[in-house]
């Protein structure tokens, strides 16, 4: 029962929060925190019910919904799912917190239902990724649009009304254009598959090798364009810079792992062969992605685009991970979207914290703000070198696996994405220095927000985050655990590929 109550627990608090009256804001804060809190409490308990060793599909449920279409409310969960809902119940809290008083600087914008949308898109990303039916897991990837929408669209700080409503309105019609490609290739899908939407019994469908193209290139376009993989990118920069930065956290570092997660879970189980076919032009778009928004990231101005840019960034080291086909690769990829979701979020929520402050996201605007709030500069240079990945850092893990992972089988793949480490320290550092060190902008000394350093709110939302990075870039196991079992079984079982083995060069190096 833990996935069903983690799905429907948010929904129904969203429906509670939405229907109190707008003077109810302090309440409406307590149940939406509540809430997340408990959903938190149920997806520690599934890890810890989790077997890592036991059935690839595991806490499984299924209730009848439509039988005679054979869909069906399943949920299940294997490692790579895992991960990604115990990372969503961690976030969500985290994010209520950190947006406490958001709503509130702005009359005009309901506070309950700010915490009502929040929770609405928590129900619906946890539906996404726990999820085993192909109908209902596109159900919940549509819907999971709507709060998301308005949040960017009614609730975006720090940028003009028009600039948001474009925002929201080009992240909406992106996302929607690929899950419309994504409708077809389900229905394909259904209809070639033995008219059955159970993801179980679609792994052992046969389709020919041109109806398994196209069902991919349908499911794969949906997914890169909600990642986002070059050349679909362009919708992340604006949302994110739009969006409230505890809103863009959960953007970033949650919904655009979805796309990356569909790849892992439908594309390469379901057609293998266009997998293989494919690979090659995903690891293109994934080594252009790496270089091209770390070059956009150097020369931005305003933070939180900046950071957005930096995500793209990462997500090329994601797809080489999946497309590279060895389990090193894949496993870091998997744990890259753990650990980029810990990472970004912290920067995003550091970065929304340091805008408060200033009542400006533009990177010009600030300048030696370290010397009237060192610990928040402490904390932002922490989130800045997770986000580089540091040695130390959980990020540098995950980073690590995948470029070792993919050299084995592509060295020229793997050199080129190293370029991206180096572009990487040059943005991040820059980011840092030109905010937090050197003079002292004058125009900061009359800014009384920068009077105020990291406040005991603030510091409980990015003490959970700072310990995740630390303990997980000393001591990886316990997920790589849980990871590991369920890439092998889709690299191995579904997709028929196995490790290369190690060159005579290799063992003579070894000894």
């Amino acid at each position: 029962m833990y996935l069903s109550i983690m799905t429907v627990a948010p929904l129904i608090g969203a429906i509670v929060v939405g229907c109190l009256p707008r003077t109810q804001g302090k309440l409406a804060k307590l149940i939406a925190l509540v809430v997340s809190l408990g959903v938190l409490g149920l997806a520690i308990a599934a890890w810890f019910a989790f077997q890592p060793g036991g059935a690839r599909m595991q806490l499984t449920e299924t209730y009848k919904w439509i039988p005679a279409w054979g869909a069906s409310f399943s949920f299940g969960t294997d490692g790579i799912a895992l991960v990604m809902l115990a990372l969503i119940g961690l976030l969500v809290p985290l994010v209520i917190i950190a947006s406490w008083n958001h709503a509130e600087q702005d009359e005009r914008r309901s506070v309950p239902a700010f915490f009502a949308l929040l929770l609405f898109l928590e129900g619906s990303m946890i539906g996404v990724f726990a999820a085993t039916d192909v109908l209902l897991f596109y159900l919940f990837f549509e819907i999971m649009l709507v709060p998301m929408y308005f949040l960017i669209g009614s609730y975006g700080a720090d940028v003009p009304q028009k600039q948001r409503q474009y925002a929201a309105v080009k992240f909406f019609l992106y996302s929607l254009v690929g899950g419309l490609f994504m409708l077809a290739a389900v229905i394909g899908m259904w209809v070639l598959g033995g008219r059955t939407f159970d993801w179980q019994t679609l792994t052992n469908a046969e389709f020919t090798q041109s109806a398994g193209r196209w069902m991919f290139l349908g499911f794969f376009l949906a997914f890169a364009i909600k990642a986002p993989f070059f050349p679909f990118h362009t919708w992340l920069p604006d949302a994110g810079g739009a969006a409230p930065a505890g809103v863009a956290a959960l953007l970033v570092g949650v919904m655009d792992k979805v796309g990356t997660f569909g790849i892992l879970r439908y594309c390469l189980p379901l057609f293998p062969e266009a997998s293989h076919y494919f690979a090659p032009l995903a690891i293109t778009l994934s080594l252009v992605g790496i270089l091209y928004a770390a070059l956009l990231a150097i020369g931005q101005n305003d933070l939180k685009r900046l950071v957005a840019y930096t995500s793209i960034a990462h997500f090329g080291f994601i797809g080489i991970g999946v497309f590279a086909f060895t389990t090193q690769a894949a496993t870091g990829a998997v744990l890259y979207m753990l650990n980029h979701g810990l990472a970004t979020g912290l920067l995003f929520l550091v970065v929304g914290m340091l805008v408060n402050r200033r009542g400006s996201a533009a990177i010009s605007d600030f300048g030696g703000a370290g010397k009237l709030v060192p610990v928040l500069a402490g904390v932002f240079f922490v989130a800045g070198m997770a986000s580089l990945a540091l040695p130390g850092l959980a990020p540098f893990v995950s980073e690590f696996l995948v470029l070792l992972g993919t050299f084995t089988v592509n060295k020229t793949v793997a050199v080129i994405a190293t370029a991206g480490i180096i572009l990487a320290a040059a943005y991040v550092l820059w980011m840092i220095q030109r905010t937090m060190h050197g003079k002292l902008n004058p125009s900061l000394e009359g800014v009384s927000g920068l009077r105020k350093d990291l406040t005991g709110r603030e510091a409980l939302v990015v003490a959970p985050l700072i310990a995740l990075l630390l303990v997980l870039g000393f001591y990886p196991k316990p997920v790589l655990d849980v990871i590991n079992p369920a890439v092998t079984h889709t690299l191995q079982t579904d997709l028929g590929v196995q490790d290369p083995a190690p060159t005579n060069a290799d063992l003579e190096a070894g000894k």
